[in-house]
C-alpha cells in the first residue's frame, strides 16, 4: 500500500469514528477493547498481506480460514456470495451456515456456524477418489479434476465434515414454463445460469452431461481469485468481519495472530485431519 493510500485510509477511519462514536455514546453502547474504530480495516489488512503472500513460491504458503463466532450473524452473505461467485445449482452449496436455536422459550438464542471445505492436510478425500480426480495442489488446497472425476461420489461420503456436494445438472429455472409472450420463458430466464464461471482458472459452461455436471464439487477457497490477489467471496462479503483469510505461514498476518489464541478451535481434531480452518469460540 502506498504513502498517499494508508494516509487515505487513516482519515476515512478517523472520520467514520467520528460521525459513528457520538450515536453509540447516546444509544449507551461501548465498544469492546479490540473494537478500535480508527484502525485498518481487515479487508484492506488482509489484502495485502494476501498481495504479499503471492510473492512468495506457492510450497511456501499456507492458506487459513479464521471464522470467529463470535462476530457471526447468521446472514448468510457469504453462502450467497459464494453462490453468486461459482454460479452454484441447486444443490451444491460450498458455505452452508448451520444454525442452532439454544435454551428454552423464551430464553432462547441462536448459534450460527459457516461452514466451508475444510481443506485438510491430511484429507479423508483424497485417499478413497479411485481415480484421483481429488487431490491437494501445491499450495495445499484440496482440488477436484473435473476431467478425471467420474461421480461416484465416494469422496461425499469419507469427508467428515460434509463439506462436498455432487451437481445433477438441475438448475433453478428448469420448471419454468416456456413458448409464452408474457413471460421470458425458460430458454432465456437460465442463460445465467448456464454461463461459464471461473472455477479453478477455467470457463466451464453448464450444459447437458459436460463437466462439472455429474462431479463432485466443493468449495476450493477461491482459488480463482486468489491468484488475482483477491480475498474469497465469502471472505470479502461477510458484513461482520467475521471471516478471515490469509497465509498462516507469515507471522505477522491477520490470520497468524488469530490461530495462535486461546480461544482458536478446529473441528473434529481427533480424527487427525489437520484442517486449515479455525473458529474463534
Amino acid at each position: 500500500m502506498t504513502k498517499e493510500a494508508s494516509l487515505l485510509d487513516k482519515y476515512a477511519s478517523e472520520a467514520f469514528a467520528g460521525l459513528v462514536s457520538p450515536v453509540l455514546d447516546d444509544l449507551n453502547i461501548s465498544l469492546a477493547p479490540d473494537d478500535d474504530l480508527t484502525k485498518e480495516d481487515a479487508l484492506v489488512r488482509m489484502t495485502a498481506e494476501l498481495k504479499r503472500a503471492l510473492e512468495k513460491p506457492a510450497s511456501e504458503r499456507r492458506w487459513v480460514m479464521v471464522i470467529d463466532l463470535r462476530k457471526c450473524v447468521g446472514c448468510t452473505s457469504c453462502t450467497v456470495a459464494c453462490i453468486a461467485e461459482n454460479k452454484l445449482p441447486p444443490g451444491v452449496v460450498y458455505r452452508p451456515v448451520t444454525i442452532e436455536e439454544i435454551g428454552t422459550y423464551p430464553n432462547v438464542s441462536m448459534k450460527f456456524l459457516p461452514r466451508p471445505c475444510f481443506q485438510c492436510d491430511n484429507p479423508p478425500c483424497t485417499e478413497v477418489c479411485p481415480v484421483t480426480a481429488t487431490y491437494k495442489n501445491e499450495e495445499g488446497i484440496v482440488v477436484i479434476d473435473y476431467d478425471k472425476c467420474i461421480g461416484c461420489r465416494s469422496c461425499l461420503n469419507a469427508c467428515p465434515y460434509g463439506a462436498r456436494t455432487f451437481d445433477y445438472g438441475m438448475t433453478y429455472t428448469q420448471a419454468t414454463p416456456d413458448g409464452f409472450d408474457f413471460i421470458l420463458g425458460q430458454s432465456k430466464a437460465d442463460d445465467y445460469e448456464l454461463m461459464a464461471n471461473s472455477e479453478y482458472g477455467e470457463n466451464r459452461v453448464r450444459k447437458g452431461h459436460v463437466s462439472p455436471v455429474g462431479n463432485a464439487r466443493k468449495c476450493h477457497f477461491c482459488l480463482h481469485r486468489i491468484k488475482d490477489g483477491m480475498l474469497p467471496a465469502c471472505t470479502s462479503t461477510c458484513i461482520g468481519r467475521a471471516t478471515y483469510f490469509g497465509d498462516a505461514n507469515d507471522s505477522t498476518s491477520m490470520v497468524a495472530e488469530l490461530i495462535n489464541k486461546p480461544n482458536a478451535i478446529r473441528l473434529k481434531e481427533e480424527l487427525g485431519t489437520e484442517p486449515r480452518v479455525y473458529y474463534i469460540v
